[in-house]
């Protein structure tokens, strides 16, 4: 921004960041588009690459190109002359390993996240909230506590609108709360957020990454620019070190962090705050959650008092540790969001009262050591039907351990599961892995166990 001066008369004129640059934008889809329009906004000469070739594709790009873009879209996205390019904002659903970002690579250009793209655009206060699980809950408490306590808030990011379509939007905002993926975090380089938040950990992505290793350093970038200005609220169990900001800490299972449970009831210090009980969230992952969004709070400067008011009436989204219904007296609980054996393992955990789970899991095969689970379901569940790419592995490695059946379709494992249960019992729906071997996400996963719980009337005889 600078002042030009005519006589008595001041003009404002901004300075657009990218005038005149040729900047590539990776991947057509929201975040994408997001970016799209932020660098036209900023005066770039925008190209957006996609080897994607869909209808919805074509339209997206259709769309775009009416607003002043140029694509390259399916088969010519890999065969482009990449030369002459000043900056590569990729999307977080592309791997810097693809090919089509390679090709950038290769050419010496620039690669850099959308949420990077975003950040120097963002004046508000920025939340980070990453980790293998909870990230969505987190996020939707901050945003819903923090505006309670009259300080503007958007949940953002992986959940909700990417950043760059926030620092778009007419509408301002005091505070950010990001939800960031570990893709999102691959291409960082001066992202800072005021307030760094890491859930938990487990072994996930691994169809991406090499190695367990690989992704808990895409994570852990999250702290990498911070300062001891800002601060870091971590998991006690996670054991990080090394970091500049100021910390404090948070736990379900060890009383000596900041944040802790004892007898059901979230501490800070000596001081209860709330009751599990009064909320409408259920299991120590939930705990841990609200406690990670309560420190957020009151590093925001606000009272215990005033955010536990918030949360009150707070109703987690839907598919995770979502109760169902009760059928002849077996309660069925849709937990589709577990696309991770960390999200199995919390589910089974909270959810047992003694060895009363029918467990249904699997969905695609992408790399998780199942194998090592199989002894840790048989502490809770009676029962495991299987479904999904992964199904007849999972029931190989896990059948010395527990009772597996196997199951085609959801309907199938849903009456498979039925008429295993006895009353009192729970049938759980908890994948561990994700979904795209037979829905295109966990929602239509989720619904479609949903469904089949609905339509359950006279449960079928489990297949031998």
């Amino acid at each position: 921004m600078c002042i030009v001066r005519f006589s008595h008369i001041e003009i404002t004129v901004r300075i657009l960041k990218y005038k005149g640059q040729n900047v590539a934008v990776l991947g057509c889809g929201r975040s994408g588009q997001a970016a799209a329009r932020l660098a036209r906004r900023e005066g770039a000469l925008v190209t957006v690459f996609d080897d994607g070739d869909s209808a919805k594709v074509r339209s997206v790009a259709a769309k775009l190109r009416e607003e002043g873009c140029v694509n390259c879209i399916g088969a010519e996205a890999l065969e482009a002359d990449v030369a002459g390019f000043d900056l590569v904002i990729i999307s977080p659903g592309i791997s810097l390993a693809q090919e089509l970002a390679g090709r950038f690579t290769l050419a010496g250009i620039s690669i850099i996240g959308e949420m990077e793209f975003a950040f120097p655009f963002c004046s508000a206060r920025i939340v980070g909230v990453t980790g293998t699980n909870g990230k969505t809950t987190t996020v939707e408490l901050i945003e819903k506590m923090l505006n309670a306590c009259g300080e503007p808030t958007v949940a953002a990011g992986n959940y909700g609108p990417p950043l760059s379509e926030i620092v778009s939007a007419s509408e301002t905002y005091s505070t950010v709360a990001l939800e960031i993926s570990s893709f999102q975090l691959e291409a960082v380089e001066g992202f800072r957020p005021e307030v760094a938040v890491w859930t938990n950990f487990a072994p996930d992505h691994l169809d991406r990454y090499t190695d367990v290793e690989q992704y808990r350093a895409a994570k852990m970038r999250l702290f990498e620019n911070q300062t001891n200005d800002d601060w870091a609220v971590l998991n006690l169990r996670e054991g990080i070190t090394g970091i500049e900001a100021s910390t404090c800490t948070f736990s379900a299972f060890d009383d000596s962090a900041d944040y802790h449970l004892d007898d059901n009831v979230i501490m800070v210090g000596a001081k209860e705050l709330v009751r599990m009980d009064d909320m409408a969230m259920r299991g120590r992952h939930n705990a841990e959650n609200v406690m990670a969004a309560l420190a957020v709070g009151n590093i925001h400067g606000h009272s215990s008092d005033s955010l536990v008011a918030a949360i009150a009436a707070y109703s987690p989204p839907p598919h995770r540790c979502e109760p169902v219904g009760v059928v002849d007296g077996v309660s069925f609980i849709n937990d589709s969001k577990a696309t991770n054996l960390h999200a199995l393992q919390s589910a089974l955990v909270s959810l047992h009262e003694g060895k009363d789970i029918i467990l249904i899991a699997g969905g695609k095969d992408k790399g998780l050591p199942f194998g090592d689970l199989g002894e840790y379901v048989a502490e809770y569940a009676e029962h495991v039907v299987l479904i999904g790419e992964v199904r007849e592995t999972l029931a190989r490695v896990w059948s010395d351990h527990v009772d597996c059946k196997t199951a085609a379709s959801m309907q199938e494992a849903v009456s498979c599961a039925a008429a295993l249960a006895r009353p009192g019992q729970t049938v759980l729906f908890a994948p561990g892995t994700s979904s795209f071997d037979m829905f295109s996400g966990y929602e239509a996963r989720g619904e479609a166990f949903c469904a089949a719980v609905n339509h359950l009337t006279q449960p079928t005889t489990p297949n031998e």
